[in-house]
């Protein structure tokens, strides 16, 4: 009997657990569906407040005008340029300086961390003053490039960090005996080290693509010419102070976040290593 009473608890908690995720499940993708419920919505019916997933005459007119009656293509080329030199910039940086953190010792090094570190610990907001006053006197304000500079200055604290951490957990003793086999440290580290760090270094440059892709706040400040809105900025466009164009921003939010969601399910496998072992040591 207590056997059989352990295993039913067991089997309690496990559909317990199972009922949780499902619930939490369903309340996590339940407004992504209902963004998409709206995208679909005919123009008589954009500020209906029913809460229908398929609305009554259902159309894909919304994605047609966002794609080929706005500026969607001039946005999306924007954003593609920028996230794929703030991801290249990202991990190149980081990973160097969070091998420098991790192996070498030097005058300030511990201060250093320290200051990565706060870094963090400011909103964003904190920095836009300061920054539109240094890409001003650089002439880089309402340019393409200002704007990398902008969004890798912003996401290197962080992947630094990770990046050091996840250096640690890698034995120091395989790059000693690279070196003993004749290779220069540069090989050591290209060679043995860079391709342990793979987890590392895929969650740096997911984290360098999502700042460059979804960010709006400095964009908002740096760029004022509309032909280089990135997507944030474009989608912001669709609303005016006296009407919104929902069926458009909805259509448009679901097609944005398209080129996130393949990311995620590509390096989803890379995520869970990356992201627990980075975190052991820092």
């Amino acid at each position: 009997m207590a056997i059989r009473e352990s295993r039913f608890r067991r089997r309690l908690k496990l559909a317990l657990v199972y009922i949780a995720l499902l619930i939490i499940t369903g309340i996590t993708i339940y407004p992504i569906v209902q963004i998409f419920g709206i995208s679909l919505r005919p123009a008589d019916q954009l500020f209906s407040t029913s809460l229908s997933i398929i609305p009554e005459g259902a159309t894909f007119e919304a994605y047609d005008k966002v794609l080929f009656q706005k500026d969607f293509f001039t946005w999306l080329r924007n954003s593609s340029i920028v996230t794929l030199a703030v991801s290249l910039l990202g991990v190149s940086l980081a990973s160097t300086a969070g091998y420098a953190f991790s192996r070498f010792r030097f005058r300030g090094k511990k201060a250093g961390m320290v200051a990565v570190l706060v870094t963090q610990m400011f909103p964003a907001t904190m920095l836009l003053l300061p920054l539109y006053v240094i890409m001003k006197k650089l002439a880089l304000v309402d340019t393409l490039f200002g704007l990398i500079i902008s969004y890798t200055a912003t996401a290197l604290p962080f992947c630094i960090w990770m990046m050091k951490g996840y250096y640690d957990t890698i034995p120091v003793d395989l790059e000693e005996a690279a070196l003993i086999d004749g290779t220069t440290p540069v090989g050591a580290f290209a060679r043995v080290t860079l391709p342990l760090a793979a987890p590392a270094l895929v969650i740096t440059a997911l984290f360098s693509f999502i700042t460059g892709w979804s960010e709006f706040i400095v964009a908002r400040v740096l760029i004022n010419t509309t032909d280089l809105y990135t997507l944030p900025l474009g989608l912001e466009s669709l609303s005016s102070t006296f009407q919104t164009e929902w069926a458009n921003y909805a259509a448009g939010s679901i097609l944005v976040s398209i080129p996130a969601v393949i990311l995620f399910l590509i390096l989803s496998r890379y995520l869970i290593s990356g992201l627990t072992l980075g975190g052991v040591k820092g």
